[in-house]
């Protein structure tokens, strides 16, 4: 059974899930700039060859991160549909996820475009 206690960690764990994919991309461009400028500047190859590792674990860091936020998005709708099946429609708790879930979803939405 939903409890909002239940709910609030699912939308902690959402809110911290977007929290870490905003920061996989930082990290990308981050690298990405730094690579460039390694072979701009002629940097040697084997530390070239070690900087474009690190930004390909990065890069790989990202589909994992939308991967766990699309499952626990679904795990936080489901909770809040279970709430609002038990006529607990109110409440910050209720806002707080709702607002949660609109904030992922268009998070989405601005990524597949």
């Amino acid at each position: 059974m939903a409890t909002l206690r239940n709910l609030k960690i699912k939308t902690g764990t959402c809110k911290r899930i977007v929290k870490e994919l905003h920061s996989y991309e930082k990290e990308i461009e981050r690298e990405a700039a730094k690579t460039a400028d390694m072979k701009e500047k002629g940097a040697d190859p084997y530390d070239l060859k070690q900087q474009e590792n690190v930004l390909a674990e990065s890069r790989m860091m990202v589909p994992d991160c939308r991967k766990r936020l699309e499952a626990s998005l679904s795990d936080l709708k489901g909770t809040l549909a279970e709430l609002e099946e038990s006529n607990q429609k109110e409440g910050p708790e209720i806002e707080e996820a709702q607002g949660t879930i609109k904030e992922v979803e268009e998070l989405f939405q601005t990524t597949e475009a």
